[in-house]
């Protein structure tokens, strides 16, 4: 009798610690944003999902050329026309063929430029990141932030590209350097200026190379952003 009073008060003993156990378990919190995410969010990434329609027109100037291309996006029905040339092309991102691959190819490009910050989320699965917490950024030589992302070699129009992005506390990027195929050396380093907000969102519409480089800007005209009523 003694040998089973023993055994219930182990058991009893036994499912009260358990109790506890249970009892001390934390609440689960959200989980800390990586640093990819709070760029994306310093850029309104939160507000994204309101948008119906994103039309901006991609410009670029070296010395006394200038190249544009007109985009009309619709994101929550993946459908694109672009306007260059004359020549205008509609086409659902879903479904491309041969003719609109090429179409898709310059609106990709011309887009990352214009969403970087929201494309930290979009393509985090393509890409290996590392965050340096003190850097010098390459144009201003002020302390920044470096946020460095490596493609992978495989899939998309630019496989194994690399970007380093110079950004604040705030998270704004304020400088970065394009280097194809992750070569050491940079291919293109520009500025992060002229910020304007639009319906929630951040856009930086002026990238300038250093005053001592060739006379190159990249830059958007024409941005609209318009949300869901």
């Amino acid at each position: 009798m003694r040998k089973s009073i023993t055994i219930l008060i182990v058991i009893l003993a036994l499912s009260y610690s358990c109790k506890q156990e249970k009892a001390k378990k934390p609440v689960s919190e959200t989980p800390e944003p990586t640093v990819l995410e709070r760029i994306a969010n310093a850029y309104g990434y939160q507000d994204w999902n309101k948008v119906s329609e994103l039309r901006f027109t991609f410009n670029v100037d070296r010395d006394t050329a200038h190249f544009e291309r007109k985009w009309i996006w619709k994101p929550q029905q993946n459908e694109v026309t672009g306007i260059s040339l004359g020549d205008t092309i509609t086409f659902n991102r879903n479904a491309l063929d041969s003719t609109a691959m090429k179409a898709d190819a310059a609106f990709i490009n011309d887009k990352f430029w214009l969403l970087v910050p929201f494309n930290l989320v979009w393509d985090a699965d393509g890409f290996t990141y590392e965050h340096q917490e003190t850097a010098t950024a390459p144009i201003s030589k002020e302390n920044s932030q470096k946020l460095t992302i490596v493609y992978n070699s495989e899939g998309g129009y630019t496989p194994g590209d690399a970007y380093d992005l110079y950004f604040g506390d705030d998270h704004r990027i304020t400088e970065w350097v394009f280097r194809k195929g992750n070569q050491p050396d940079p291919s293109m380093t520009t500025t992060w200026e002229d910020n304007v907000e639009m319906n929630g969102i951040l856009i930086s519409k002026m990238h300038q190379k250093a005053p001592e480089d060739e006379d190159f800007k990249l830059y958007f005209s024409g941005v609209e952003v318009k949300t869901a009523n």
